[in-house]
């Protein structure tokens, strides 16, 4: 998947332009907010206005704010949304805190997500063999692994596994309905 920030408009492709473009490897455990400007934008607009007609606003504003590092606000939007996606996300937040136990719990709350098939087609490009499935409880524990390893080639593929995670999650929760 080629990552487009343009695609969710223009506002949002501005406020990603700060950090990365949406390319951006956010840490495997949870880090301090990347851009105080993006904290500041997300704050002063509602989800609805980021993400007119979009499948999963709420949800896209959450992986916003998880993109920036913003744990705390990503947190505070994804446990108030009863579905898949919000509950995904809650798992990425747990996963990044790091307490895998929770981020677990979220996961198995999420079920088989429509975006697993291209999970597991990323990471195999990326480097890592799912097996037959995407498993996200597995990929909790490379990441715990990779986590006490940092610099390690293991860190990097977890990283880049991570990063293409975003960018599926994102553009599903964000893509017009």
């Amino acid at each position: 998947m080629r990552f487009d920030p343009t695609a969710y408009g223009a506002q949002v492709a501005d406020l990603l332009a700060l950090d990365g473009n949406g390319e951006r490897l956010m840490p495997l455990a949870m880090g301090l907010c990347s851009s105080q400007e993006a904290h500041r934008r997300l704050k002063s607009s509602s989800a609805l206005v980021w993400f007119a007609g979009a499948r999963a606003p709420e949800a896209a504003l959450s992986g916003l704010y998880l993109y920036f590092s913003c744990i705390n606000e990503a947190h505070q939007v994804a446990q108030n949304i009863d579905t898949a996606e919000g509950s995904f996300w809650h798992g990425i937040v747990h996963r990044q805190e790091p307490d895998p136990g929770n981020a677990g719990y979220w996961f198995r709350r999420v079920g088989s997500h429509p975006i697993f098939p291209a999970r597991r087609s990323t990471a195999i490009e990326l480097g890592l063999d799912p097996g037959s499935r995407w498993d996200p409880i597995e990929f909790i524990d490379l990441c715990e692994q990779a986590r006490l390893r940092p610099g390690s080639p293991q860190e990097d593929l977890a990283l880049r596994v991570q990063r293409a995670e975003w960018q599926l999650l994102f553009d599903y929760c964000a893509a017009k309905r």
